[in-house]
């Protein structure tokens, strides 16, 4: 039972650093630059080690000491975690443009008529090949963190479940079997909650005094503290995987049990030789093969919703990254948690034949799809924003409106503000803001005045510091009730689709036919699911982040073809 209770602490502690990540992805984007491609590349690398090892670890089983596997795999797991934060710490701090002459540089983002825009501002001198490459660096290192992560959470499922079966009597083993279970599905939604809580602190919590920050966590230039979530989910996993290493290798099985037998001393010369037979044998068999793809579709799905929800709500309900994290770990995930479980009891209680099963999923999977299809049109279109969204008459170009031709605004500027006449420009410069007023207590704008592309009654215009919001927060609830709705359908066909696969096949090929789908589930599913979300996510932009003359991350997309794609 001690060896459950600790199984059971490290794989979560180990879930909390991948769906930590997920969590936020959306800050990791903003803050180093990175597309969603190469964000969903990210968040589904981990896959790949996993994916190199599995088939191998799941064949040696009981031939090594096992806890000592698994303590070894979740030391690389912590480390993993460790290097995930890394980045924050060989990078300098956040640079953002801003109004305020700060203690970093004394340049501003106002109007400043017969100024050349070259000197006016900071977002051109940030190309230096030392930027270049740290960006280099950056990704490099988080990607080897992800292969690392995955290469050591490779033992610590497959050994910890075949040691409590091995070990447990024949009626405790189910009951311990699901506890694991429940916390798999648990975990994600935990890192979620980390990171809606780590993200309301600043980036720079450690490098900068509060009074210097004149970032609200509503502004979309903020960055919240990613790093911060990683440390701490990687200190527990190191903590979980201490006992490891004291357990023995062999329990004595508990009362009332049959004699424990080492079943795989033998098998791996056999599982070489038998490999293409049983590969093809299960292959060809109809039931198992569309049950298989049918599970490949939804979990593609799932993973990509997984990675780029929270971005999703971000950006269509103009919430913060916390609040968008607190959504989904408190209401979607559990949503589908409890999805399962109602799968699993129906399926009990009812005792359903392999024919019933089967009408249970297509049911499920249908009622899941009429939920969803409302999703497609609760949304709002993204807001207007001059020169780019938005164009009153006449406009030379890009982002430059005849009104502040005088200004020498500098191209790169991301300041957003949004004007009386609820338009949203880029940068107080390319509203033709001369004067800014500010906050004396904590040094942050109050508001920007004399604005020449504002016009307000033939007057010049103010505007407020933020962006306009898509003011789609009436839609906001809706969605969250539907889309939970949708969970939940889907997820009632998860335990009987398992079943399908479990009981059409040959007995003996029963823990090999798992292998198997989870196999394809991780090849066909969940590494490419994100990457080709991210992908689709990245046609919708209409203005990138230049940075060094590449594409950074999305300044604004095309909010109705996000919603749609």
């Amino acid at each position: 039972q001690f060896f459950v209770f600790c199984h059971g602490l490290l794989q979560l502690s180990q879930l909390l650093v991948s769906g930590y990540l997920k969590s936020s992805i959306s800050t990791i984007e903003r803050r180093y630059g990175l597309s969603s491609q190469t964000s969903g590349l990210l968040a589904s690398f981990n896959e790949v080690g996993n994916t190199l090892l599995i088939v191998f670890v799941s064949y040696f089983g009981s031939r090594v000491h096992r806890p000592r596997f698994i303590g070894c795999g979740a030391i690389l797991v912590s480390l993993a975690g460790f290097l995930m934060s890394l980045p924050h710490f060989i990078t300098g701090p956040y640079e953002y443009d801003q109004s305020v002459a700060s203690m970093f540089s004394n340049t501003t983002d106002l109007c400043q008529p017969g100024v050349p825009g070259s000197q006016g501002n900071l977002s051109d001198a940030a190309c230096t090949p030392h930027a270049a490459r740290e960006n280099h660096e950056v990704l490099l290192v988080m990607f080897i963190a992800q292969a690392l992560l995955g290469i050591g959470g490779v033992p610590i499922q497959p050994f910890g479940i075949s040691y409590i079966d091995d070990f447990a009597s024949e009626r405790n083993s189910p009951l311990y079997l699901g506890i694991l279970f429940s916390v798999t599905v648990i975990g994600p939604g935990v890192g979620f909650m980390l990171g809606s809580a780590m993200l309301r602190f600043y980036v720079d919590i450690d490098k900068v005094t509060r009074d210097e920050v004149q970032l609200t966590n509503k502004d979309p230039r903020w960055v919240g503290a990613w790093w911060l979530g990683f440390l701490v989910a990687a200190s527990l996993v190191a903590l979980s995987a201490v006992p490891y290493f004291f357990f023995p290798r062999e329990m004595p099985k508990e009362i009332n049990a049959l004699p424990y037998t080492s079943s795989a001393c033998n098998r791996f010369p056999l599982f070489l030789s038998d490999f293409p037979v049983v590969l093809l044998r299960n292959l060809r068999h109809p039931v198992y093969l569309l049950v298989v793809l049918a599970q490949v579709n939804l979990s593609a799905m799932v993973a990509g919703l997984a990675t780029f929800m929270g971005k999703f709500l971000e950006r269509q309900f103009s919430l913060t990254a916390s609040l968008a994290n607190m959504m989904i770990g408190a209401v979607n995930i559990p949503g589908a948690m409890v999805g399962i479980v109602v799968g699993g009891a129906i399926l009990k209680r009812f005792q359903m034949s392999l024919k019933q099963c089967s009408v249970m999923c297509v049911l499920g999977m249908f009622l899941c799809l009429l939920t969803a299809f409302p999703l497609l049109f609760l949304g709002c279109p993204t807001q207007k924003v001059a020169g780019v969204t938005y164009s009153e008459s006449s406009e030379l170009g890009h982002h430059t409106l005849e009104c502040n031709l005088q200004c020498n605004c500098p191209e790169k500027a991301y300041n957003p503000i949004c004007g009386s006449n609820s338009i949203e420009y880029i940068s107080p410069c390319s509203a033709g803001c001369t004067a800014v007023n500010i906050d004396a207590d904590n040094n942050s704008v109050l508001n920007y005045t004399d604005c020449s592309c504002i016009n307000e009654n033939g007057f010049w215009g103010s505007a407020k510091p933020g962006t306009c919001g898509t003011g789609c927060s009436h839609l906001f609830l809706p969605f969250v009730v539907l889309s939970c709705l949708a969970g939940f359908l889907a997820s009632v066909s998860h335990t009987p689709s398992f079943m399908l696969i479990l009981r059409s096949i040959q007995p003996e090929d029963k823990s090999f036919a798992v292998g198997i789908q989870f196999m394809l589930l991780r090849v066909l599913a969940w590494m490419p699911g994100p990457v080709l979300y991210g992908s689709a996510i990245d046609t919708t932009c209409i203005l990138w982040e230049k940075k060094c003359d590449r594409k950074a991350a999305c300044r604004y997309y095309d909010n109705n073809l996000f919603r749609q794609r």
